[in-house]
């Protein structure tokens, strides 16, 4: 596997790559987390057949921490994805988002007009002013991710809340990975969310061209499935969320085989010839 840098706008940038040398796929991390989010995207056959790359955003695992505060909301987020996709010559990418990840990806998609694809899970797009209650499930962790300090046992508390409800075991880097996110992020990405803070995310993807997949952990603690019954979603991937009957917030971990064949299938469908 590739790791290596970019010289974002914000700062660097870290990420890893594949082997693969197949259609790029850009892999967005979410709130707190970094790329070993997708480890087990990039370390299976699937990452030695497409081109994956996983970037830690600012702020986040192995990438720099932002001097410019702008950086860690969802505008300075997008800009950081667009130049990243721009400098690396991958424009014409698939761009996968989970959680935060995902509005970052439809923050962005309006910039990336020869993008293929999108996918987004653990993602409720929000409107103006956005359906938190409606979007999400209540739940506590929900207020960790917009806390600039906290402590450990709330991390692991976060990470856990990003899992099925029942597991027993959450893998220590996930905690790791909250713990050393610059708190500013968490704390700005909440002021973030405010009018002219971010693009309406249910206009985007009802006016989106392109193709657009949308999943859903069914046992998820997080985030209302429910919420996407009502939405305008014209080039929903399928016709339908797909849903991971034994995943939480996180299926690409949780249910790593299906969502590989998933984003596998995505993939292929998107890049056909148009």
């Amino acid at each position: 596997m590739k790791t290596a840098s970019f010289d974002g706008p914000y700062g660097a940038v870290a990420y890893r790559e594949s082997t693969g040398t197949g259609h790029p796929v850009v892999l967005v991390h979410g709130n707190s987390a970094s790329s070993h989010a997708f480890e087990r995207q990039l370390t299976a056959p699937l990452g030695r057949t497409l081109r994956l790359i996983a970037l830690d955003l600012p702020g986040h695992g192995r990438s720099a921490d932002a001097t410019d505060l702008s950086a860690y909301g969802l505008q300075g987020y997008a800009r950081t994805l667009v130049a990243f996709a721009r400098g690396l010559g991958i424009t014409e990418a698939v761009f996968v988002g989970w959680s935060l990840g995902g509005h970052i990806v439809l923050e962005a998609a309006p910039d990336l007009a020869q993008a293929r694809g999108f996918m987004i899970f653990g993602t409720p797009p929000l409107g103006f002013p956005p359906a938190m209650d409606r979007a999400f499930l209540p739940n506590p962790a929900m207020n960790i991710g917009f806390a600039s300090e906290i402590t450990r046992e709330q991390a692991e508390q976060y990470a856990e809340a990003a899992f099925r409800p029942g597991r027993t075991e959450v893998p220590p880097v996930f905690v790791e990975d909250i713990v050393r996110t610059d708190g500013r992020a968490r704390a700005q990405l909440a002021a973030s969310i405010a009018p002219d803070g971010y693009r309406d995310e249910i206009e985007v993807v009802a006016r989106l061209d392109r193709p657009l997949a949308v999943l859903h952990g069914a046992q998820e603690q997080l985030v209302n499935g429910a919420y996407f019954d009502g939405l305008a979603m014209p080039t929903l991937w399928r016709g339908a969320v797909q849903t991971f009957p034994e995943a939480g917030h996180m299926p690409q971990w949780e249910d790593t085989d299906g969502f590989n064949r998933l984003l596998q299938d995505f993939v292929s469908d998107a890049t056909r010839p148009r």
